[in-house]
């Protein structure tokens, strides 16, 4: 993952939303698609102290026309009742200006800028500038391919108008090798994302991520482990026929059992926990650091290897030695307790470099000439 450099202007999430104790916790349905439905699963979400927020789809993205689409300019006017019925802050997807005009003048809480408008830096500066100089909370969700950069773009661009309460939302990113996932969770990228902007509060979406009920307790826990700020878990008072992504929501009565369920465990312990844990981590930088000097000398015995094919007029990949050194590390690995996938994605990594270096030297040659 290539490092990026920002300069985000975060007001903490406390000092916004008030989050004294535990994560935040938004909830509601994939979609409005009745009064009655908004009004039903907001009466018993009210009962679960611990949600803050209550969202709903008010335009839906569909991949297909004749799908449904969401109830638009009525549903706002249902999730207004939710409001002063009730007294849960309310949140919506907004993907264009139209909809920003919209969802202020019904007096939405937050706006949140959804995965298929995220790809797109053009939707996303538009929106920017529909929300300039309004003090409008935004929650940006990752975009539909795992590109941080993106990600980071779209939150730089809401930033860069003002806007200083800002959630970044997990969702999950496409995939396409086999998965239990409906949308690989890639942990590496959010923590990423974390380290880069260290302020900016991370929401974990596992409804999206998960895209079945039965998955969602765990990654809701792994999103605590991991320290992410909060969670945005769809529900709804008849799940299994809610129109839009029946599948993945819970009743409210199963979203108060799963957030019963979770341990919030403390980001720093006492000080012999502290002790120990610095003790661990200068073992693992220090074997950090025997790490690379030897994958550095490996790279300089590739180097050499490279000029003797050159000299010798022997082509760069040989698939024969290639198949055999990923029998022999998997047979290796696995011995030592190590993930095959795991070896196997690092193994193509450092051919792949090695394969870059000798052709980098080849090409030398060849330019000499």
């Amino acid at each position: 993952m290539q490092p990026v450099s920002t300069d985000l202007q975060i007001l903490p999430l406390a000092e916004w939303l008030h989050i004294v104790d535990g994560p935040l916790i938004i909830a509601g349905p994939c979609s409005a698609e009745s009064e009655e439905q908004l009004l039903k699963t907001a009466e018993q979400i009210a009962d679960i102290p611990a949600v803050k927020i209550f969202r709903s789809g008010i335009w839906k993205p569909r991949t297909r026309p004749g799908d449904f689409e969401g109830a638009g300019e009525e549903g706002l006017k249902w999730l207004q009742k939710v409001k002063a019925k009730y007294g849960l802050k309310t949140t919506v997807e907004v993907a264009e200006p139209s909809h920003v005009e919209l969802a202020l003048k019904y007096d939405v809480d937050i706006l949140w800028i959804g995965a298929r408008t995220v790809v797109n830096p053009f939707s996303v500066q538009a929106i920017a500038d529909a929300i300039k100089e309004k003090d409008i909370p935004v929650m940006v969700k990752n975009p539909i391919n795992p590109d941080l950069k993106l990600w980071l773009g779209a939150i730089e661009r809401i930033n860069s108008v003002g806007i200083n309460k800002i959630i970044a939302v997990h969702r999950g990113f496409h995939y396409f090798e086999k998965s239990p996932f409906r949308n690989a969770p890639m942990w590496e990228i959010p923590i990423e994302l974390k380290r880069l902007a260290p302020r900016l509060p991370i929401v974990v979406d596992p409804s999206h991520i998960s895209g079945r009920r039965d998955l969602l307790q765990t990654i809701s826990q792994r999103a605590l482990d991991l320290e992410m700020d909060g969670l945005m878990i769809e529900s709804h008072f008849d799940p299994q026929h809610a129109i839009t992504d029946a599948a993945q929501q819970i009743s409210p009565d199963e979203l108060k059992k799963l957030l019963t369920g979770l341990i919030i465990r403390k980001k720093t312990g006492d000080i012999e926990f502290q002790h120990k844990l610095e003790e661990l981590r200068t073992e693992v930088d220090k074997i950090d650091g025997e790490l690379l000097q030897i994958l550095a000398r490996r790279m300089e015995i590739i180097d050499e290897i490279g000029d003797y094919k050159k000299e010798n007029k022997i082509t760069i990949l040989q698939m024969k030695r290639w198949a055999g050194i990923i029998n022999d590390r998997l047979s290796q690995g696995t011995h030592l307790g190590l993930d095959s996938d795991f070896l196997t994605r690092l193994l193509n990594l450092i051919h792949d470099e090695s394969i870059h270096r000798q052709t980098e030297i080849f090409n030398k040659i060849n330019r000499k000439k």
